[in-house]
C-alpha cells in the first residue's frame, strides 16, 4: 500500500513559513502584492481566482483583481499589463487562463515583465529554467518538486515518465526533472505503446486530463505516482488521471486528488510573489 503524499500538509507548512517572511518584509516597508487579471467569466477561473485571493489574504499578501468582460480587446489587456509592469507596488502579475479566443495569450505572457512573472510563463523565465539559471518556475511543476523533496523521494538517476506536454505543466516539468538529474521520457497523444513506456518508470507524473487513465497494470511495483489531473465525473465527484484505489495498492508513494498537487500550486504562487518582493530588500 502506497504512502499518501499529503499536499495539503506540505502546502500548509510552506504557507506558514511565507507568512513569517511577509511579516519581515513589511517591517522593512515592503508590502508583497499580487495582481490577477481575468478576462471573461469562466466558472473554473472564478473559483481559482477566489482561492488565490483567500490564500493571499491568509499569508498577508495584498491582492488586486482586474476583471474584464469577454469582449475586452487585446490592446486593453496589454495596456493593463504594461501599467502593472511599471507599478512598483506590484510584485507579481498573473493572467488567469483561459482567455477569449481573440486574445493571443502567449503575446500577453510575453508582455508580463519577467521580474513579475510569478506564473513562470514568460519565455525569458522558461529559457532561464532550461539552462539552469534563476527563474520563476511554473507553479504546479515547482510544487511537485517540493513534494518530492519533502518526502525525500530520490530523483537522481531515476526514470521519470511525464504524461502530457502542456506549456503549463508538462514542458516545465520536463526541465524541472532534468534539473533534478532524472532520466525523462514524455508521453503524449501520439505516443505508441504508452503502457510499456509507463511501466518502465520509477516516477510517473500524470497531467493529461483523462479520468483514471493510469491503471494498476500500467505501473511497476513501487513506482512513485504524482497525479496532476482534476476531472469532474458525471456524478459530480472529482478524480485524477490515475485510478487511485487500484494504483495505490502497487505504488510506493501517491498523491491523492484532491489534496495532493492542487494545494501546492497556490503555495508556490505565493512563494514566487514573496521571492519577487525579497529582491527589493
Amino acid at each position: 500500500m502506497a504512502e499518501i503524499i499529503n499536499g495539503k500538509e506540505v502546502a500548509k507548512k510552506i504557507r506558514k513559513e511565507l507568512k513569517e517572511e511577509v511579516i519581515k518584509l513589511k517591517e522593512k516597508g515592503i508590502n508583497p502584492k499580487l495582481a490577477v487579471i481575468m478576462v471573461g467569466d469562466d466558472p473554473g477561473s472564478q473559483v481559482y481566482v477566489r482561492n488565490k485571493s483567500k490564500a493571499c489574504e491568509k499569508a498577508g499578501i495584498e491582492f488586486e483583481e482586474y476583471l474584464f468582460d469577454a469582449n475586452t480587446s487585446e490592446e486593453t489587456l496589454l495596456e493593463t499589463i504594461h501599467k502593472l509592469n511599471e507599478d512598483f507596488s506590484v510584485h507579481g502579475i498573473l493572467l488567469q487562463s483561459p482567455v477569449p479566443k481573440h486574445i493571443n495569450i502567449n503575446k500577453a505572457f510575453r508582455t508580463i515583465s519577467p521580474e513579475k512573472d510569478v506564473d513562470g510563463f514568460n519565455p525569458i523565465n522558461v529559457g532561464n529554467l532550461s539552462i539552469g539559471e534563476d527563474a520563476f518556475i511554473s507553479c504546479t511543476p515547482y510544487g511537485i518538486i517540493k513534494l518530492l523533496e519533502e518526502y525525500n523521494i530520490e530523483t537522481e538517476g531515476k526514470s521519470a515518465v511525464i504524461l502530457g506536454r502542456s506549456n503549463i505543466v508538462g514542458k516545465p516539468m520536463i526541465q524541472c526533472m532534468l534539473n533534478k538529474n532524472a532520466t525523462v521520457t514524455v508521453c503524449h497523444s501520439r505516443t505508441k505503446n504508452i503502457d510499456e513506456v509507463i511501466k518502465r518508470a520509477d516516477i510517473v507524473i500524470a497531467a493529461i486530463g483523462k479520468p483514471k487513465f493510469v491503471k494498476e497494470n500500467m505501473i511497476k511495483d513501487g513506482a512513485v505516482i504524482i497525479d496532476v489531473g482534476i476531472n469532474r465525473l458525471e456524478d459530480g465527484t472529482i478524480c485524477g488521471d490515475v485510478d487511485f484505489d487500484a494504483v495505490s495498492q502497487k505504488a510506493s508513494y501517491i498523491t491523492p486528488v484532491p489534496g495532493g498537487v492542487g494545494p501546492m500550486t497556490i503555495a508556490m504562487l505565493l512563494n514566487n510573489v514573496v521571492k519577487s518582493a525579497q529582491k527589493l530588500k
